[in-house]
């Protein structure tokens, strides 16, 4: 268990959480939520010791092991990537470690034979002798191939080291599991294996994601943090978010009796409860909801951006865009090849590929930022398309402005300051922050100025490539909505599977060999073998 009592953390006059009181119990995962901004990263560097607290304490089980996701991913450069993992686990690598120098001594006296007597107990006891063959495991299904298993971790790239530091954590199955987004880096059959590793795991979990499928699937409950407070709720995300947006609705509408707001309450909480029997973590989540008390549910104080692309300036007509034996070179490795599509009104199609450049390629060709192409393309006569790119940076480098008038670059015609104020507005840009420059911009920031940009030009095909970057939750929340509701074509790609799931109907998947093009869902997609045939024979054809 571990035991949070009056916990503080100021920095100056900025209090970031206040008399924080948590207890978290084994066999639950919590899914720490809250703006950016708002502590939760700094909230598990508090839990493990690495940040103290202005005020309050931090308390555990006697005994119990502690894993933590590490963030300096050139913290373990000089070692093989076998042993990086076994040092996951502390206890284990430094007994291994003494053994093994007691061995290797020459004058090798009776102490050291009682010495080494002593820990090979404590290596059997911990069990030692497995520990390669379970390192090297994990490190197989986190997609690390054997034949980088004792190279040096520096020899790896970015993603790859991601997967070598999420080994280590999971390594000897700690008490106690601290993981800081996760999901990073990692492609969809790893991120399915790992929700299926924590669904089952019988420890203490703490997870911040901004992977709101991967929060469903794993969470038991979610920790939200808002305005300095820290609150416990029974459920996942989807649960968390929908009652709190269902108490926000009932404390809106004053006219509505007391016993009806609590039987809609209880039929949601009764409806969702049925729900959770499709869900990883099934049984320990419709146990916790079926117990659920009432006076749990609160409104949220978050505030949603407002992202709504449906007011076009003019309607689409039945061309959209037809791609002919497009393909892409870069540096000598072919991204795509052979690429015919024929995009219909109203396709929302998902945009995927193995590599990344391939699908960012494929965008800047749409878009006219890349020109030296095979193949061609043709947009219909009435598509007025806009498109939010992977990098945003060009938008804003250069530029010395405040958000109205680097907004007001973008309005069609003359638009007067308070026109241009209501799109940054929709965006939460009030007040004073509109005058705020464009060159002190966060990530998020950025984003939900190019978002107030894409409805301005009220378009009938939206391009997104990896919108979700340097988004909170509810920012993903609205924008998922926004893609959803709208009329019009979509083109996009999203490591968000909730957002790829809920929006596309349509998938089509780049590869080196050609195309493959299936009208499906998201999650049939991934799950179906005839696909994952077809997207082997195409690799094997590059």
């Amino acid at each position: 268990m571990i035991n949070v009592s009056n916990l503080s953390l100021r920095y100056g006059k900025r209090t970031l959480f206040e008399d924080v009181n948590l207890k978290f119990t084994q066999g639950n995962c919590y899914g720490i939520i809250g703006a950016n901004g708002a502590g939760k990263s700094t909230f598990l560097k508090i839990l493990s010791g690495e940040i103290d607290p202005t005020t309050g304490s931090v308390s555990f089980t006697p005994g119990e092991r502690m894993a933590v996701l590490k963030q300096n991913h050139y913290e373990f450069d000089e070692f093989p990537v076998i042993e990086t993992v076994l040092m996951g686990h502390k206890d284990l690598y430094a007994t291994m470690k003494e053994k093994d120098a007691i061995y290797l001594k020459e004058d090798f006296t009776d102490a050291d034979g009682e010495r080494a007597g002593e820990l090979e107990n404590l290596f059997a006891e911990m069990d030692g002798w497995n520990a390669e063959s379970n390192a090297a495991t994990l490190l197989s299904n986190l997609g690390i191939k054997e034949d980088l298993h004792f190279k040096l971790l520096k020899e790896l790239d970015g993603t790859q080291k991601v997967r070598v530091l999420l080994a280590q954590a999971l390594f000897g199955k700690p008490d106690i599991l601290l993981l800081d987004e996760p999901t990073n880096d990692l492609d969809i059959h790893t991120i399915s294996w790992l929700e299926d590793f924590l669904a089952g795991y019988e420890a203490i979990v703490l997870v911040v994601s901004h992977d709101r499928h991967f929060l469903d699937t794993v969470c038991t409950h979610v920790v939200d943090i808002d305005f300095g407070k820290m609150t416990i709720y029974t459920g996942n995300y989807s649960f968390w978010y929908q009652s709190s947006q269902l108490a926000l609705k009932q404390r809106s509408d004053q006219n509505k009796k007391l016993e009806d707001k609590v039987k809609e309450l209880q039929e949601f909480i009764s409806r969702f409860s049925a729900n959770a029997s499709k869900s990883k973590q099934a049984t320990s989540r419709k146990k916790a909801l079926d117990k659920i008390n009432l006076e749990e549910i609160k409104p949220s104080n978050r505030k949603y951006p407002a992202i709504m692309f449906n007011q076009q300036a003019r309607e689409a007509g039945d061309q959209i865009l037809q791609i002919q034996s497009l393909g892409k070179t870069l540096s000598g490795e072919v991204l795509f090849n052979d690429i015919n599509l024929m995009v219909n009104k109203g396709d929302k199609v998902a945009v995927l590929s193995q590599n990344s450049l391939a699908t960012s390629a494929f965008y800047d060709i749409l878009t006219g930022r890349d020109t030296d192409f095979t193949g061609s393309f043709k947009w219909g006569v009435t598509i007025n398309s806009a498109d939010i790119p992977i990098d945003n940076a060009d938008y804003f480098k250069g530029k010395d402005l405040n958000l109205v008038d680097w907004l007001r670059e973008y309005a069609p015609g003359e638009k007067d300051e308070q026109f241009i104020r209501g799109f940054l507005g929709r965006m939460l840009f009030s007040g004073e922050e509109v005058l705020k420059k464009n060159t002190v911009l966060s990530g998020g920031e950025k984003m939900r100025c190019m978002f107030s940009r894409m409805m301005l030009q009220q378009p009938n095909v939206l391009l997104f490539d990896e919108p979700t970057n340097h988004l909170d939750l509810e920012s993903i929340t609205a924008l998922n909505n926004g893609m959803r509701d709208f009329k019009g074509t979509v083109l996009f790609t999203s490591r968000d599977h909730e957002l790829t799931q809920t929006v596309a109907n349509r998938i089509i998947e780049l590869t080196p060999g050609g195309m493959i093009d299936k009208m499906m869902s998201y999650d049939d997609y991934v799950n179906s073998e005839a696909v994952q045939k077809q997207r082997e024979e195409m690799y094997a054809m590059a």
